[in-house]
């Protein structure tokens, strides 16, 4: 019968050193189903070694790796995630001399193991996930998939590892391609930013040189090997004061469109009212009716059909003048003169009649 110590696995996690387990006993109990075909263990560190193939090199600060080192010693959250000395040489025979006599080799947690050594742990709660090693291809591409996760993961350091799955796969980039989630160009472009030169390269990871330049500075490179870094930067800037141009000019475009589309809102002022001849009357008021010269009603004179502005006329509610003057037949104003059915004046002002003759009314 299993013992319930030994279906916890006695990690860290419940306030006890993982015992070791046979592998016997291991195999019992993962056929019983009382354990997973991985469980939770407490290794020392002196035991363990880096993988040489993790395409990760900056690992932190040592006031970082100080900070997490006291934290892990108060309390470690997360296990790191190891194999076997045994599976891992099966996949590199060549890493023997660099990994030593280590039993395991790290496969995901090596911050956590640096900064482990740097405060003086001596241990560990470790995964040992041999699963994870049955190729070359998968052993890699579970290293890129944990440090892709990884804020301080950089450009560089994802482009060797790109690279070492390429190899991996011998050479099929559509496989690496699709294990990554992105397409074969996408993959090309990012192995090519090795070929830059290590002092373009080093911008690069600082920030100082934006990725999008540096793809066209590789492709400027494959087209012409011959270019050093002295004339890989002149392009970056002139790339650099291209786009800047571009977007300026964009800005431009835009602001021109915004100043030519204008609502009825945003006209300051109503156009005047125009008077036979095109000049303005001023701004006719609401309500008021305008004449026939283009006028509104109460507004100053009213044109005559030449356009000369003439005192303004008042009729009366018989058609009668009651003050100023009345247009005659050539538009001069008379000062108290009718016209008469033939278009003659009249001598004097009066209500305009029926009836015609010189000197009388209509």
């Amino acid at each position: 019968m299993t013992r319930a110590a030994d279906r916890l696995g006695g990690g860290s996690s419940f306030g006890a050193v993982a015992r070791p387990r046979s592998e016997r006993g291991r195999a019992k109990a993962v056929a019983e189903g009382s354990i997973p075909d991985y469980e939770l263990q407490r290794l020392e560190l002196a035991k363990v070694r880096p993988s040489l193939v993790n395409p990760r090199r900056h690992f932190g600060t040592e006031e970082e790796q100080e900070a997490l080192g006291q934290s892990l010693a108060r309390k470690q959250t997360t296990a790191c995630v190891a194999v076997t000395r045994e599976a891992y040489l099966a996949l590199w025979p060549d890493h023997g001399s660099g990994i030593g006599d280590a039993g395991w080799v790290l496969l995901n947690g090596e911050r956590r193991y640096r900064s482990a050594l740097r405060v003086g742990l001596e241990q560990l709660d470790f995964v040992v996930r041999d699963d994870l090693a049955t190729s070359r291809a998968d052993f890699i591409d579970y290293l890129m998939l944990e440090n892709d996760e990884r804020q301080d993961f950089n450009v560089i350091e994802r482009a060797h590892g790109l690279n070492d799955l390429l190899r991996a796969c011998d050479g099929n980039a559509a496989e690496v391609a699709r294990r990554r989630g992105r397409d074969r160009s996408w993959v090309g472009n990012q192995i090519a930013l090795l070929t830059l030169p290590a002092e373009i390269q080093e911008q690069l990871v600082a920030g100082a040189l934006a990725e999008r330049y540096a793809r066209r500075l590789a492709r400027a490179l494959k087209e012409d090997p011959s270019l050093g870094a002295p004339q890989l930067l002149v392009l970056a800037e002139q790339l650099k004061a291209e786009e800047k141009d571009r977007r300026q000019q964009t800005k431009d475009v835009l602001e021109a469109a915004r100043g030519q589309v204008l609502s009825a809102d945003n006209v300051r002022s109503a156009p005047p009212v125009l008077s036979a001849d095109n000049t303005g009357t001023g701004r006719r008021a609401s309500g008021q009716s305008v004449g026939a010269g283009g006028r509104s009603a109460g507004e100053g004179g009213m044109l005559s059909a030449d356009n000369i502005p003439e005192q303004r006329m008042t009729g009366g509610a018989d058609g009668g003048a009651e003050s100023g003057a009345v247009l005659s037949a050539d538009n001069t104003g008379g000062a108290e003169r009718m016209l008469s059915a033939d278009n003659t004046a009249g001598e004097s002002a009066g209500v305009v009649s029926g009836g015609a003759g010189a000197g009388s009314v209509f």
